[in-house]
């Protein structure tokens, strides 16, 4: 039987009274099943209970979340997808420490279509503020449960009764059960309660600890971790043939050439899409280098030619107004402008996209790496004509993502080649040079900040605008893949729109959290996009906070007040104090110390989103003035995540983002000409390597007991770049204000020795 078409959820007078053990669980109703969008920027799933925290809001149902066997089998279920933020790892615990068993007594299934809520996109650093919040209640709610059924059943006080860690209830008489006893007698297809007891943190055996991560070994020790690693019994090989980038075609295209080649199995052409498929991978690989031995064509417009700030500045802006504040102050003694830019920035995911998908007796099952698996579930079933119920999509892990990189396309182009071919697994992974050639990139953007202090070194005024494209283009249809626009009829692309803020997209955090008046911020969304572009972490956060926090430097040093003392002047937010303080103490930030000409020490700090986790980073740099490259000696970092689950985790997060924004602060850069881009290996789009990375890096984790989660995985990119930049002027006394800050151009600011 489904739950899905059963009688309106039991109150929690009948379910007391019941006694069958439901063997189904309910992820979502009927009549909210096929909602668009899923997160960041999208509809996302209908709130049907506002009151309960986190994902609950759309899936208050207990069994949607937990399951307890009569044998004693726990499976916990998210709609989050471990993407290599350790999320697997920090569910567990979460949902462990409320039932108050051992990790390895549950089994969690993360999101897969047929058997978990969907909650969305696994982006936006919402993981543990959504999944966390939900599994953490829904865990405490069915722990309550598991107390008031011994109750009943040994006839005693539910406050007389407790639990032992190991799966196993207990009272002041001396009886025990083992939950799958008491489970065995209970429904849990019944509503979540909102503010139920949580476990007491001083009580805590998981949440806090620094389990090890449970997705790390498969990694380490070369298993199969990644869908590129994946390998199915009757797998055959596929590869899609296009032109060398986005918007171009090969032209001629003789697809005879390779019909004949042994080992073919099949050439797919619906429309203008055509893949390879073989038994071998070598062979599809070299049937595909075949057909690519010949011309290409532009088919739409050629990419501008301009620098940033003259192809962004060109575009039609909406505007935006973000901020417009009006305040007395005391007049202005000093105004500072400056203007910030970054360029197209590419995922450079390790692992090229890759999907793998079957199609048997109607139904599309795909194994996917998208951040948005219930997405991909969406555009199958659209650009396929198949009804939703029978496609089932299942994350599995991708060697490289944060952010919109070619998995929604290479999902949709699997399945269409799984319909193709039908009852035989096909895998279809793109080439090095199809990734970054067709993949969407993170936008360019531009800023523009004025601000001025009174004479008591105040900031009195701030303005300041931010150009960009949508940051957040992720498919929930089949217009919005690129097989989707190359079918007949092809589906519509569908059109750029902004993230309202507190989110935002090339506006997040555009709106600082200093206390400053007579603030004025406007977004100017371009939402004509002359190059293909969506989402990469942290979205406009990156940039912005560079900006933001680079211009605190810039007025720091117009006054001669240190950069830290400055800030602090004009933050009010005590958290946010706590951690620039506590990066200051473990740093040994010292009042007043300034550069020698090579070393120096800058500072960023951001709240992620103002609503996310505090992040303060230090970095002590040297520059080598022959040749422009900067040296990172040391970064410290501090962060409040809020409750921690898995300190741990936070600091690989909070050191994974310091790696990444170094690297795209310093060394990347997509490169183009009129036709295509020409960035197409890692020779071309050079990102850090093992011998640039931080001599040493520290992440002070802040124990914020008993707070709310807090997004961490985007908290330290921006902070990181702003760190850079600031310590780059203070070593050499010239200040860059365009990424990326390379050798190259550090060299020619500074000048010949």
């Amino acid at each position: 039987m489904s739950i899905l078409n059963a009688a309106p959820p039991l109150s929690r007078r009948s379910f007391l009274g019941g006694g069958a053990l439901v063997v189904s669980f309910a992820i979502t109703p009927r009549a909210f099943a096929q909602l668009a969008g899923g997160g960041e920027g999208g509809a996302g799933p209908r709130i049907v209970a506002p009151n309960l925290p986190g994902s609950l809001k759309s899936t208050p149902w207990l069994d949607a979340w937990i399951r307890i066997d009569a044998d004693g089998h726990i499976t916990a279920f998210t709609g989050k997808a471990e993407l290599g933020q350790g999320i697997r790892t920090a569910l567990l615990q979460v949902a462990a420490e409320e039932l108050d068993v051992a990790p390895g007594q549950i089994e969690l299934v993360t999101v897969d279509t047929e058997r978990t809520p969907d909650e969305g996109l696994t982006a936006g650093s919402h993981s543990m503020q959504d999944s966390g919040s939900a599994l953490r209640n829904a865990a405490a709610n069915v722990r309550m449960l598991l107390i008031q059924e011994a109750a009943r059943a040994w006839d005693v006080a539910p406050d007389t009764i407790g639990t032992s860690g190991d799966g196993r209830l207990h009272s002041a008489t001396g009886r025990t059960a083992r939950y799958g006893e008491l489970a065995a007698s209970l429904s849990l297809h019944v509503e979540a309660l909102p503010n139920v007891p949580l476990r007491d943190p001083k009580l805590f055996r998981t949440m806090g600890t620094a389990l090890a991560r449970v997705d790390i070994p498969a990694k380490l020790t070369g298993g199969a971790a990644y869908v590129q690693d994946m390998r199915v019994p009757g797998m055959l090989h596929a590869r899609v043939v296009r032109g060398p980038s986005v918007g171009t075609r090969l032209d001629p295209l003789n697809v005879a050439a390779v019909e004949g080649l042994a080992g073919v199995v099949k050439i797919v052409q619906v429309g203008s899409f055509v893949a390879v498929v073989a038994d071998r991978e070598w062979t599809v690989i070299t049937a595909l280098r075949r057909l690519q031995e010949t011309g290409f064509v532009r088919m739409v417009p050629p990419i501008p030619q301009g620098d940033v700030v003259a192809t962004l500045r060109s575009l039609p802006p909406e505007e935006i107004v973000v901020l417009d504040t009006h305040d007395v102050t005391e007049p202005s003694a000093r105004t500072v402008r400056a203007r910030y830019t970054r360029p197209w920035l590419s995922h450079g995911s390790i692992g090229p996209s890759c999907a793998v998908a079957m199609f048997r007796d109607g139904r599309m099952t795909i194994w996917t790496h998208s951040q948005g698996t219930y997405d991909v579930r969406r555009v199958a079933a659209e650009l396929l004509d198949l009804p939703p119920a029978n496609v089932h999509a299942i994350h599995v892990e991708g060697a490289g993502c944060y952010g919109q990189n070619g998995a929604d396309d290479v999902a949709a182009e699997a399945a269409m080649i799984a319909k193709a071919v039908p009852g035989r697994p096909i895998r279809l992974q793109w080439m090095r040079e199809q990734e970054f050639g067709w993949e969407p990139l993170g936008p360019a953007m531009v800023t523009e900040v004025e601000a001025s202090l009174d004479a008591q070194n105040r900031i009195v005024a701030w303005n300041y605008d931010v150009w960009s494209n949508p940051h957040n283009n992720r498919p929930v249809g089949a217009g919005g893949v690129l097989v989707g626009g190359e079918v007949v009829p092809p589906f519509p692309a569908p059109e750029g729109k902004p993230i309202p803020m507190p989110e935002g997209d090339g506006d997040r955090n555009a709106n600082p959290l200093y206390t400053l008046p007579n603030m004025h911020v406007l977004y100017h969304f371009l939402k004509d996009m002359p190059i293909r572009v969506s989402a990469l972490r942290s979205l406009g956060a990156h940039l912005n906070v560079f900006s933001i926090e680079s211009m605190f430097d810039e007025l720091a040093k117009a006054s001669g007040v240190d950069p830290l003392v400055l800030r602090l002047a004009h933050m009010k937010d005590e958290r946010a104090r706590a951690v620039m303080q506590t990066a200051a103490e473990r740093f040994g930030w010292v009042n007043g110390v300034r550069g020698d000409g090579r070393r120096g020490r800058g500072m960023g700090f951001a709240r992620y989103k103002n609503l996310g986790a505090y992040c303060a980073v230090m970095l002590d740099i040297e520059v080598e003035r022959e040749t422009g490259r900067i040296a990172v000696l040391r970064a410290v970092a501090a962060v409040d995540s809020g409750q921690p689950v898995n300190p741990d985790g936070i600091r690989n997060q909070v050191e994974g983002g310091i790696i990444q924004s170094l690297s795209w602060t310093t060394h990347e850069s997509v490169t183009f000409d009129a036709n295509r881009r020409t960035s197409f290996d890692w020779s071309m789009y050079p990102i850090l390597r093992f011998a640039d990375a931080p001599h040493s890096v520290e992440v002070h984790v802040i124990d914020s007991v008993g707070m709310p989660f807090l997004g961490t995985a985007e908290c330290a990119q921006g902070p990181t770049s702003a760190a850079l930049a600031n310590a780059l002027a203070d070593a050499v006394g010239v200040r860059l204000r365009e990424m990326p800050l390379s050798p190259a151009r550090v060299k020619a600011a500074i000048g010949v020795i």
